[in-house]
This record gives C-alpha cells, structure tokens and sequence, in this order.
C-alpha cells in the first residue's frame, strides 16, 4: 500500500450536521433511545413493529428458547417489499422520493416511490417468466446501481431468496471478484 493510501485510510475527518439539520432529524435524543433500546430490547422493537404492516400479527416478539438460535416475530407474516414500497403507493408519498442514487463520476438518478415500484414490477414479473419462483435463490452480480437495489427488491416481491456479489467497477472497466 502506498503512503496516500494509507494516509487516506487512517486519516479521519467529522462533519457535525447543522442545527436546522438536527431540528429536522427524525431521531432528535438518539443516545436515550439506544439506552432504551438496550435496557427495554423486546418492549422497543415491539413498538418499532408497530409501524409496520402485518399481513399476520406476530405471536412473540423474541423467542429465546434456543440459544444462540433466538427468532423474532415468530407466528408473523410480513413482506418488506410491501413496507418499503407499496404501501407508500396509495398515499401522498406515491411521487415523493425513495431513491437519490449519485454515482462516483457525480451522475444521479432520482426514482420516486412510483417509479420504484415499476421498476420492481417489471423485473419481478420478468423473474416470474424466466421461471424464479417463491423459495428459490437468486444470485445477483452487479455494480451498485439503482438496479441493485430493484433487482434485491424484485426477488423479495415475488418470494425468492437472493444473494447479492457486489462488483466493483472502475474507470476503464470493470473488476470482478479476482
């Protein structure tokens, strides 16, 4: 490793948000929240549930019988796709953003709630016609592109695992995993 590059690596810098930032920020007292969160864990994530739409409500929030094995939300039934996209679909948020994507070069792409959504229904449905189907895997070897993030989405939709192999790319080609 040269010396820039490890100077690069170690060398730290902070940039603190404004105060009109931080008037706006959705989580205003974090450090008693995480306290919260750590001294209350099931009660704090049972209300983060709360937001969330169930297809089936959940039975228990944490279920520690088995060591290291603990499951959460057992007995529930929820789609993240759903919650991510779709139920911002039949409401105001339909046009608003979802997605700013700014790529290295400083070229970007803005998808809307909308967009999103017909982009994840497109890719899905093509999924469906090459025969993926609800439990089977899916391998995903991309760049990180807004069709990263549509192709993850796609898969969770229509029920099939995935498995993401980031690839890098850079000026004058593509690297792959080597």
């Amino acid at each position: 490793m040269s010396e820039k590059q490890s100077n690069k690596i170690t060398e730290t810098e902070f940039y603190h948000p404004s105060e009109k930032t931080k008037n706006n920020a959705n989580i205003k007292e974090y450090d008693d929240i995480y306290k919260y969160s750590v001294e209350n864990r099931e009660k704090f994530w049972a209300q983060r549930a709360e937001k969330l739409q169930w297809f089936k409500p959940y039975d228990t929030v944490l279920d520690s019988s088995n060591p290291p094995f603990y499951k959460w939300f057992t007995g529930g039934k929820i789609n993240i796709v759903h919650n991510a996209v779709d139920r911002h679909l039949a409401n105001w948020r339909r046009n608003k953003i979802a997605v700013i994507w700014e790529g290295e070069p400083g070229d970007t792409r803005i998808f809307s709630y909308h967009e999103l959504n017909r982009e994840i229904s497109k890719l899905g449905n093509i999924l469906k016609c090459m025969g993926v189907k609800k439990g089977d895997i899916v391998t995903i070897y991309m760049p990180q592109i807004p069709e990263l993030l549509i192709s993850m989405l796609a898969c969770a939709k229509i029920g099939a695992a995935h498995s993401v192999v980031y690839r890098r790319v850079q000026r004058g080609g593509a690297r792959g995993p080597h």
